[in-house]
């Protein structure tokens, strides 16, 4: 029995052959090498299945070239001595000789490290509590911030709050217009390979209404966002952070949290609600081109059979959606944004830190609110 393991260059390959005559002689060929065993796993699993060396005979004459490592694997495998019926050259004997009285050290048996995964586990829960406390407190210091400003209407800070609104939301329009018309095709054309096989073409519209309104134009929108205005959030913050602007601003008695987080979380509680409108709609036109050319389900048909399939409370729930989203994004953000240390290392780690942690927020929140509206707007 012959085991030839995969390799291109056959000489190099070192073969174990095993005599299937009644003596039991084990015959060893081929080039005996480290490269030539590091390209045969098998050979070393075969070797060790031998553990009675002693009860066989071992002929190692057709090697046709042995190195140190080989002579070791074998010397392993042979319990650390020679067969007592072996037959080989004298070159080779002298290798064998060498490991000879040598005290090879054992790999010490992995131990399960249970306290230092429990380390692990309690660093995350600290870091994870520490993240809340002071995102509640920058929540805390945007309600105080909101109950000064009905107080002081004149002192809101409308400016920033339009230019965020602005930047967050209508130069977004572009990319979100692309994204929701994209997946509006995508969703109707798969959705009426489906729906053919059942002879329920009509029921495209209710799909796509349902689907777009409620779960998707938000969650599109709000990750768009997240990605894209509150990363830019972050690192205003963070180079206000490094430039020394945010010292300035503490120095002349400025509050970050008026001039810095409300400006944000009002403009984008009130740009992502309008732009999950503006996802939806543009998702809704590529699903009925889509529904025209595949199903042939015309365009006024779609528009006066969707406020019949899709409830208008969905597109309530949608909006809230939106507000929650906003708001969560930029606090996420502009927490993120004073944590950021004078260093490009750190603008770089925390902008990356506050994109996950807003997407994975925009998600739980998202299914909070599907378990919480679960029986409301299904038709």
């Amino acid at each position: 029995m012959t085991h030839k393991p995969k390799a291109n260059d056959d000489d190099d390959m070192a073969v174990l052959k095993v005599s299937e005559e009644m003596t039991g002689t084990i015959r060893l060929q081929g080039r005996w090498t480290l490269r030539s065993l590091a390209t045969a796993p098998e050979v070393r699993r075969r070797l060790n299945k031998l553990d009675d060396a002693n009860g066989r005979t071992w002929n190692l004459e057709a090697v046709e070239s042995m190195d140190r490592a080989a002579a070791f694997l074998l010397w392993q495998a042979w319990g650390e001595k020679l067969p007592d019926d072996i037959e080989m050259r004298p070159e080779h004997r002298a290798l064998f000789l060498y490991w000879r009285g040598r005290t090879i050290p054992r790999q010490a048996p992995m131990k399960v490290n249970l306290s230092g995964l429990a380390a692990y586990w309690r660093g995350l829960g600290e870091g994870f509590y520490r993240h809340l406390s002071a995102w509640l407190t920058l929540f805390g210091r945007l309600l105080l911030d909101i109950g000064f400003m009905l107080r002081h209407p004149a002192s809101f800070p409308l400016k920033e709050t339009s230019i965020t609104i602005y930047q967050a939301g209508v130069s977004a329009l572009g990319i979100t217009a692309l994204i929701g018309l994209l997946v509006g095709v995508s969703m109707s054309y798969l959705s009426s390979l489906q729906l053919q096989r059942f002879g329920a073409e009509i029921y495209i519209i209710d799909l796509l209404g349902l689907s777009i309104i409620r779960e998707l134009g938000p969650m599109l929108a709000a990750i768009l966002i997240a990605g894209r205005s509150g990363s830019a959030m972050t690192a205003e913050i963070g180079i206000m952070r490094v430039t020394q602007e945010l010292d300035a601003m503490a120095v002349l008695g400025m509050s970050h949290s008026q001039r810095l987080v409300l400006p944000k979380v009002a403009a984008l509680s009130l740009a992502v609600p309008l732009l999950i409108v503006w996802t939806d709609i543009m998702a809704l036109v590529g699903g009925m081109i889509s529904a025209q050319l595949t199903l042939d389900i015309g365009y006024r048909q779609f528009i006066d059979q969707l406020p019949k399939a899709v409830p208008v409370v969905n597109f309530y729930i949608g909006l809230a959606k939106g507000v929650t989203f906003g708001m969560m994004i930029a606090l996420i953000a502009c927490h993120f944004g004073f944590l950021i240390q004078p260093n490009s290392e750190s603008l770089g780690r925390e902008t990356t830190r506050a994109v996950v942690a807003a997407i994975t927020v925009v998600i739980m929140v998202d299914t909070v609110y599907s378990i919480l509206f679960r029986e409301v707007g299904l038709p």
